[in-house]
């Protein structure tokens, strides 16, 4: 691996999407466990984007 990947911090972005059938709470909770994994993975940082009144996207507004 060179080491510009090896030095290279990366991060992950999620939307927390809502699925057909499921709650908008079941999204947020997902999102929680991904960002709980790719901090024991060793990213960077995890994002969530901000989207308001989006239909499939979960949200506090």
């Amino acid at each position: 691996m060179s080491s510009l990947i090896a030095s290279t911090r990366f991060s992950v972005l999620d939307r927390s999407r809502t699925r057909e059938g499921h709650q908008a709470a079941e999204a947020l909770r997902d999102t929680v466990r991904l960002a709980q994994e790719v901090e024991r993975l060793g990213y960077h940082r995890f994002w969530v984007s901000e989207h308001h009144g989006v239909p499939g996207v979960a949200g506090s507004a």
